[in-house]
């Protein structure tokens, strides 16, 4: 098994993390919900609801994206993980319309809620397995450079808040007996969340436009082809993109008129090791061209 298959299997066994973990709290938030009325949980279950469907969205594009390239995707399947961060994004902003609606509704009918002790443990028990698991969610998506993964982390922990605002509201409710309160903070978490889904399906809209690689990224790209400078060797048409997980660098090296094709050669091998050891995951094209030749500037637009 190849290095990028290892890395896919592990990271479907975070899809599969995330699962559990929705599974988990949509029954505890259902069980609060049906013990107090309230609708600041019964919003917090669908978002639990909407974290399954994301789960599950995640562990499909994962597999997708873990098929190996083919004659008709040259370049591998790395990009399917944008539209499970672009579905993830859109589900997240269908359920904080959901929440607001519900909300707006209770708060023209206000309803008194019952037994909120027992829903409120309930509900903090269902937020530290959601921390938990975003946290996890987040170290493998920042690790790996899964977009997937880092957005479902953004979902778990967008959830973290919207219970945590609940669980003001309901807490508010208990000592005021203000029904009103549980709508208003219902409403307020659902504004947060909109907030996270515009920016999910933002950064997945990105991706598939071929974003650049982050500045850290490139940042290090610069330091590892400064080395060979010195040597009489420039770099031309360096282009960097993001798919996914993977990352790809483009470059023209322009050598010396005088070196051997064969030397040349040595040297590409070179830059290409050292930037897969610095940035790995990497797809590394590079061209050679001599460095006296005027046409070496002018085969390739750079902006």
């Amino acid at each position: 098994m190849t290095q990028s298959q290892n890395n896919r299997s592990t990271l479907k066994r975070y899809a599969w993390l995330s699962i559990a973990a929705a599974l988990v709290t949509m029954g505890l938030k259902a069980g609060a919900y049906l013990l107090t009325g309230s609708v600041g949980l019964l919003s917090d279950a669908v978002e639990s609801l909407v974290n399954l469907a994301g789960g599950i969205m995640v562990l499909s594009m994962l597999s997708i994206a873990a098929r190996p390239a083919d004659d008709n995707h040259a370049y591998g399947h790395s990009k399917a993980e944008y539209f499970s961060s672009g579905f993830e994004g859109s589900l997240i902003l269908i359920a904080a319309g959901s929440i607001i609606y519900a909300a707006v509704k209770r708060l023209i009918d206000p309803q008194p809620l019952e037994q909120l002790g027992i829903g409120l443990v309930v509900l903090f028990l269902a937020s530290m397995v959601n921390l938990g698991v975003s946290m996890i969610l987040k170290r493998a998506g920042k690790k790996h450079n899964a977009i997937s993964l880092t957005a479902n982390s953004h979902h778990l922990m967008t959830d973290v808040w919207t219970s945590g605002g609940v669980l003001l509201g309901v807490g508010l409710v208990a000592l005021t007996n203000w029904q009103p309160l549980d709508s208003i903070v219902a409403i307020l978490a659902a504004l947060n969340i909109l907030w996270s889904g515009y920016s999910i399906v933002r950064d997945s809209a990105y991706g598939l436009m071929d974003t650049a690689l982050l500045p850290e990224d490139l940042d290090l790209i610069d330091e590892v082809l400064d080395q060979y400078k010195c040597q009489g060797v420039e770099f031309h048409a360096v282009r960097t993109r993001q798919s996914g997980s993977s990352k790809f660098i483009n470059m023209h090296v322009l050598v010396p008129n005088e070196w051997t094709v064969e030397h040349g050669h040595a040297l590409l091998n070179q830059i290409e090791t050292e930037l897969k050891d610095r940035l790995p995951n990497s797809n590394i094209f590079t061209h050679l061209e001599p460095l006296h030749d005027p046409s070496s500037y002018t085969d390739i637009e750079v902006c």
